[in-house]
Formats: structure tokens, C-alpha cells, sequence
């Protein structure tokens, strides 16, 4: 009976908990009392009805969006002029940079909210205090925002002069390269910079690179020809930029032109003729003389390089005894050595049988005025058949090689 007993007394204790949780229960739920449970938030039980001000709970505030101006550091100097501007935000895609110089002026700029970065459009002014403002927006609509001030170097005493040989509002031939000159040499380690900060936008779009010439010259070509009646726009932006041993680029510019109809002129030395094409039809076969074996034309792709109504040709400095002076018309010239393609009236019985030049395009008085009026600087020649081939960098040889060629002048891989 014992076992039996105890099981009893434990059944027991079981109803009377069971009870007691019954009443506790009960009293929770019809209590009129200002006690409150402690569960359920402290608010009233299952089935209660409570108004706005009875109710106690709240909900969690939202957290800020913190921002911060990383670099450049708050009241540095002697800040580059293209340096960016990076910050740190939890919140990139919301977040907003701006960049006030001392006057209040918003400074043009591009933001990179996947890195973190402000990147000036142009070149900030020498010896300028400029404020940056981040900001994201705050959980009471306000905002939440960073500032930080910076000033940009002086103006250094060694800058580079940076030209470009074509200007604004020109019309030029489809041969024709974009020119830049810089006033001292550029470092190799510097070239690359450069040439990112060079862009060239054609309408309509057409792929093309930079090829340095030298270490103070760089020119620009299409894959192809120019596309005829394009727009063409370039923007130089070296002003502050370190071009080596101290050195900075002096300014920006940039230059606005046109590229005229197709003109292309093909000489062929079997046939001592020249056929002028304009936007792909030919317009006129020319007969010409070309240079003589002692005084070859070179064989290759050239353009029009500069154009004189009337000029004289002058070798007596290169050569005192075999040199000569000659007035000569409607020049046109297309290598730097001093091949032309020129009126000589005193050839006109040899051209489209002999060559008796000394490397000219001999043409005739009347053709060579008429050619003259036709065109335009940049527009193409290409001379075949000849004892010597065009060496490159004589004259404005862009297109006397592939495309592939040309792009390993490039510094950008």
C-alpha cells in the first residue's frame, strides 16, 4: 500500500498546482486592479481593450547612417589639384558628396558610391580652400552630414605648356590627326596619366587611340578614315597634373572642330596619273611627274600637311652649289623633307609620261590651281610604285601603317 500511497500524494500535489495556476490564471484575466502582469510586454491580457495612452510599449528607433570624410584629412594643404575626395558612409547608395570652393560655387564632380569616391570633373583652382559635405538622409528627415575643409597647392613655378596644333571651328580632311605638343619632354612613367586625361568624342562614334611620336608629341587617329561630315571634340585636362621632376601641366583646353567631305588622291608611277575621289566617286584623273631615280617620291600613305597659293622653294642652305630658288604655286605640302605636289608649267610636256622632279607631285598650272581649291588640310594622298618607301615620322604619317601598328604607340594596354 505504500507505493500506492505515495502515487496518491503525488496526484494530489499535481491538482492542487494545476488549481492554483487555474486561479492565477483567472485573476490575470478579470482582475480590476492596476497591477499589471509581467508578461506580455506589461500589457493587458488576451481580450482586453486598452487605449493609446494606457499603452506602454515603443518602437526601437532606427539607427543613424553615419558619414565621415576620409581624405583628403580635415585642413590639409598643398592638395593636388585632381585629387578625390573619399568617405566613408553606411548607407552609399543614399549618400550625396558636395564640393564648395571658398565662394559657395559647387565644384563639378562624378560620385563613385561603390567606392567610395568624389571624383573632380575638371581641375580645381591653385591655392583654393574647398568644403566637402556627405551627407545620407536622417530618421526625422533631416540629414545626416559630414564637413571637412581642404586647401589645394600653389601654383608651382615649373609648369609645361600643353598646345594643341588644331583650334576651334576648323574644317579639316578625313587624313587628318589630332596634334598635342608639350613644352618639355614627357617621362614614359607619365605618359599613360596623360593620355587618360585626353578624350576625344566623335559624332558619330568612331574607335580610335594616341600614338606618342615623340616625347613631345602625341597624335590621335581613327581605325579608319574619319567618317566624312563628323563632329569631332577633344578635351585636354592636364592643368596640375604631374608630368615628372616637378613639373605640372599648365592648363586645360579643349577644341571643337569638323571633318569635311572624303577626298582621297591616289598616285600610281606605272601610270604617271593621279585620280581624285570625293565621298568615293572620282571627280578628276590628273597627269603628273613624279621625282627622278636620283631624287625619288617616296611610295606610301601621306596627307596635307600645310597649303601656300605662292611660296619659293630655297635649297641653297642644304646645298650651295647644286641648290635653287624657284617661285612656285599652288603648294601643297605632304613630308616634312620637302615633298609637295605643286603646278611646275615647265614639266607639263613630261608629266603623265616621265618622272623629272626632285621628289614633287609635278602637276600642271591650271590642275594645280584647281586641286589647290579642292582641299582641305588632313585630306590623304597615297603615292605608289616608287624606288623608296615612306619612312615614318616623315611628315604626318599616320595611316602609313595598320591600325594594330599604330595603337603600340600607345601607353594605355
Amino acid at each position: 500500500m505504500a507505493p500506492s500511497a505515495r502515487g496518491g500524494r503525488s496526484r494530489l500535489r499535481l491538482a492542487v498546482t494545476a488549481v492554483l495556476a487555474g486561479t492565477l490564471l483567472l485573476t490575470a484575466a478579470c482582475s480590476g486592479s492596476d497591477d499589471k502582469p509581467s508578461w506580455q510586454g506589461g500589457g493587458a491580457g488576451a481580450g482586453a481593450s486598452t487605449g493609446p495612452e494606457e499603452s506602454t510599449s515603443t518602437a526601437p528607433a532606427p539607427a543613424l547612417s553615419t558619414v565621415a570624410v576620409t581624405s583628403p584629412a580635415a585642413d590639409a594643404t598643398s592638395v593636388e589639384l585632381w585629387s578625390e575626395v573619399k568617405y566613408n558612409s553606411e548607407d552609399p547608395a543614399n549618400t550625396e558628396v558636395k564640393v564648395t570652393n571658398a565662394k559657395g560655387k559647387e565644384v563639378k564632380g562624378t560620385v563613385d558610391k561603390d567606392g567610395n569616391l568624389w571624383r573632380p570633373s575638371e581641375s580645381l583652382a591653385w591655392g583654393t580652400k574647398y568644403t566637402v559635405t556627405v551627407s545620407t538622409p536622417a530618421a526625422d528627415g533631416k540629414q545626416n552630414s559630414a564637413t571637412s575643409t581642404f586647401t589645394t597647392m600653389k601654383q608651382p613655378a615649373n609648369l609645361v605648356r600643353v598646345s594643341s596644333f588644331l583650334a576651334d571651328g576648323q574644317t579639316v580632311g578625313v587624313g587628318m590627326p589630332l596634334i598635342m605638343k608639350f613644352g618639355r619632354p614627357i617621362p614614359e612613367k607619365y605618359r599613360a596619366e596623360v593620355e587618360r586625361r585626353m578624350t576625344v568624342t566623335a559624332t558619330p562614334a568612331q574607335e580610335g587611340t594616341w600614338r606618342w611620336i615623340s616625347s613631345t608629341e602625341v597624335h590621335f587617329r581613327p581605325q579608319t578614315y574619319w567618317k566624312a561630315n563628323s563632329k569631332v571634340f577633344y578635351k585636354v585636362a592636364l592643368k596640375g597634373v604631374k608630368l615628372g621632376d616637378g613639373w605640372y601641366g599648365r592648363s586645360d583646353l579643349t577644341v571643337d572642330l569638323k571633318i569635311g567631305r572624303e577626298l582621297i588622291m591616289t598616285v600610281d608611277n606605272k601610270t604617271k596619273k593621279m585620280t581624285v575621289k570625293e565621298n568615293g566617286k572620282v571627280i578628276k584623273t590628273i597627269p603628273v611627274s613624279l621625282g627622278k631615280k636620283s631624287t625619288p617620291s617616296s611610295s606610301g600613305t601621306m596627307v596635307v600637311m600645310e597649303k601656300a597659293a605662292h611660296t619659293i622653294f630655297d635649297t641653297t642652305d642644304e646645298d650651295p652649289v647644286n641648290g635653287y630658288k624657284t617661285p612656285i604655286d599652288w603648294a601643297q605640302r605632304i613630308t616634312y623633307s620637302g615633298q609637295f605636289i605643286h603646278a611646275a608649267p615647265w614639266s607639263e610636256g613630261q608629266q603623265g609620261r616621265r618622272n623629272v622632279s626632285h621628289g614633287c607631285v609635278n602637276v600642271s598650272e591650271a590642275l594645280g590651281e584647281w586641286l589647290f581649291g579642292k582641299t582641305l588640310m588632313g585630306d590623304v594622298i597615297t603615292v605608289s610604285g616608287t624606288e623608296e618607301k615612306l619612312k615614318n615620322g616623315n611628315g604626318w604619317t599616320d595611316w602609313n601603317m595598320s591600325y594594330e601598328e599604330y595603337k603600340k604607340g600607345s601607353y594605355l594596354k
